[in-house]
């Protein structure tokens, strides 16, 4: 009877333990995604101006508000923002002008 307890208490305590990663290891997801996310930003002088919003795992995407200055001349080197999302499971970017999303500092 103790060997059965004590496999059961072994299986109970061996099947809730999280396997969370390492604060080393989201440092460098976060530092991929916005190198990511700068690289395909059709804006020069392009930096990240919000944290990392997460959705849900059910979604599989995060996103990041970009800030660069429009490289065409027609623009005179005009402010603009844009929304880079990050699809995790595949580690790519989409991105879309997103000028109206936040007020923008001229």
């Amino acid at each position: 009877m103790k060997r059965i307890s004590f496999i059961l208490l072994s299986l109970m305590c061996t099947s809730y333990t999280a396997q969370a990663s390492s604060d080393d290891a989201w440092k460098k997801h976060d530092q991929k995604l916005k190198a990511a996310c700068i690289k395909a930003s059709l804006l020069k002088n392009t930096k990240v101006v919000s944290d990392i919003m997460p959705f849900d795992d059910r979604v599989g995407y995060s996103a990041v508000v970009l800030e660069g200055r429009y490289p065409q001349a027609h623009m005179k080197n005009q402010l603009g923002r844009e929304l880079c999302l990050w699809q995790r499971s595949k580690q790519k970017v989409s991105i879309i002008e997103a000028d109206t999303l936040l007020k923008l500092k001229k």
